[in-house]
């Protein structure tokens, strides 16, 4: 792990290499969750860089992990900061301009990718989204107050391991954000609509925080692009951890048809 200066914050950077590299003309880059960071990918980067015989990137947005602490207070256009302000900074200052990326997202990560995958189309080969936020669901709301109740109880102390004295700022960044009465009305579609690449959208049938809307509105959204949608049955909001062969199966499959 290396930390990557860029203006005004440091952001931890982590590389997966795999053996066998098949095409040096792309990489992945894996965008964690609302609460994660490098460490709580656990082994899946790895997994899928050998799966797809690619070298991969993993890196801690700034206010998570290792990375600088958040500079202001966030608003429902966090997101959207995040694509197409951070990401493209970062990947410029890490990575030569003919390289494409193959983003790999999270929830929040997801949606960060299809945000930048919208803004910078030559950039980025294919995406993979998983459990991705395009709109407001009731049921994203809902699942917000028992994950307070938890983080007050002290059942999710195990996030201070991966985010030490960021966390609480870190948790009510999240949870009160979404919870912003402007955030009712947060829709990305039209933003994603410049999409042209490759889309493998998948959710687990599971998951407490959206339900299969979320894949019909991408696609429905993503016109220029194949969009391909997969509901996972018995996963909930983490597929990549829940059911890793799975899923890194199912991506691996895809990556065969479409590249």
């Amino acid at each position: 792990m290396k930390l990557v200066e860029l203006a005004g914050k440091k952001l931890a950077v982590s590389p997966v290499f795999t053996e066998h590299v098949t095409d040096d003309s792309c990489v992945l880059v894996f965008l964690h969750e609302a609460l994660g960071s490098i460490g709580q990918w656990k082994g899946f980067p790895q997994q899928l860089c050998n799966a797809l015989h690619l070298n991969g990137i993993v890196y801690e947005r700034e206010g998570y992990g290792h990375s600088s602490a958040l500079r202001k207070q966030r608003t429902n256009r966090y997101l959207h900061e995040y694509a197409w302000e951070e990401l493209p900074e970062l990947l410029d200052t890490i990575l030569p301009k003919e390289k494409q990326v193959v983003l790999i997202g999270h929830s929040d990560g997801a949606s960060i990718a299809l945000l930048y995958a919208a803004r910078f189309p030559k950039r980025v080969k294919a995406v993979v989204s998983m459990a991705a936020h395009v709109l407001v669901e009731e049921i994203t709301r809902k699942g917000i107050a028992p994950a307070v109740q938890a983080y007050k109880a002290g059942k999710l102390e195990g996030l201070r391991k991966y985010h030490g004295d960021k966390t609480e700022e870190l948790f009510y960044a999240w949870a009160n954000t979404w919870n912003l009465p402007e955030f009712r009305d947060w829709n990305i579609c039209e933003d994603i609509e410049t999409v042209t690449c490759p889309v493998l959208a998948l959710q687990g049938v599971n998951d407490q925080y959206g339900t299969s809307l979320q894949l019909d509105l991408i696609e429905k959204a993503i016109r220029k692009g194949q969009v391909t949608k997969t509901m996972i049955p018995r996963c909930g909001h983490h597929p990549h951890l829940e059911v890793p062969e799975q899923t890194e199966h199912m991506i691996a499959e895809w990556w065969k048809r479409n590249t």
